[in-house]
């Protein structure tokens, strides 16, 4: 029983060492393969210009989701403008910490939280709150941003002995943005992003929001007017 516990060990033994240079070389491959990335952009600009984007400036508002992100918000606000400023260093940029302090400051909780409510509801900013958040953080532009869709996934592409070596790791996301002008309450520049990011994983870890929203906001960010 012993020698042919050691016979089947060494047998095996035979097999992996036959077949580690295959193993090796699909790890190599799945590592140095870059990650396949598929974008679709557009966006309509109805009256932003580079100049008034420099002078009016950005200041970032609550992000709303889709049902189930809630959770996302945070995370979105402050990938996306972080991102931002980094793209665009010649823009002044209020991220939405910095905002939601001065909103707070100026004693507009109560108004924001209604005008953020009735977003939700009708798609529109108050012409009047907007002017106020304005004045608070002054800036011209408020940044909306609506996360409608992000999905992660994984399958499997390849094992060894009943083992998972490669994965190919996926994710989606579109994400909606829009900058009211705060001067006169209308609507001045507005984009959507879809975005699928697939890459080949040995490891467990998934392509996470913060990967896939940073690539994102930078489709966005080469859009705006200069």
């Amino acid at each position: 029983m012993n020698k042919l516990s050691a016979d089947a060990i060494e047998g095996l033994s035979t097999v992996i060492a036959a077949h580690s240079w295959w193993i090796t070389l699909l790890v190599v491959l799945c590592t140095s393969c870059a990650p396949q990335i598929s974008s679709e952009i557009s966006h309509n600009q109805f009256t932003l210009t580079g100049s008034d984007l420099r002078n009016g400036g950005i200041a970032f508002v609550t992000p709303s989701t889709v049902t189930g992100q809630e959770e996302e918000k945070q995370a979105v606000a402050f990938v996306f403008a972080s991102t931002l400023i980094e793209q665009r260093p010649d823009l002044p940029i209020i991220p939405l910490p910095a905002a939601l302090s001065l909103i707070n400051e100026a004693g507009l909780a109560d108004e924001y939280k209604e005008m953020y409510k009735e977003y939700r509801d009708t798609g529109i900013f108050s012409k009047d709150t907007l002017e106020k958040i304005a004045d608070a953080s002054g800036i011209r532009y408020v940044a909306q941003l609506k996360l409608a869709g992000f999905t992660q996934r994984s399958t499997n592409r390849f094992g060894v002995f009943g083992l998972r070596m490669i994965q190919t790791k996926s994710a989606t996301i579109r994400i909606f943005f829009q900058l009211w002008d705060a001067s006169n309450g209308s609507i001045s520049w507005e984009s959507v992003a879809e975005l699928s990011w697939a890459e080949e994983k040995i490891m467990e870890d998934p392509v996470t929001l913060q990967t896939i929203m940073v690539r994102a906001a930078q489709d966005i960010a080469e859009n705006l007017p200069r």
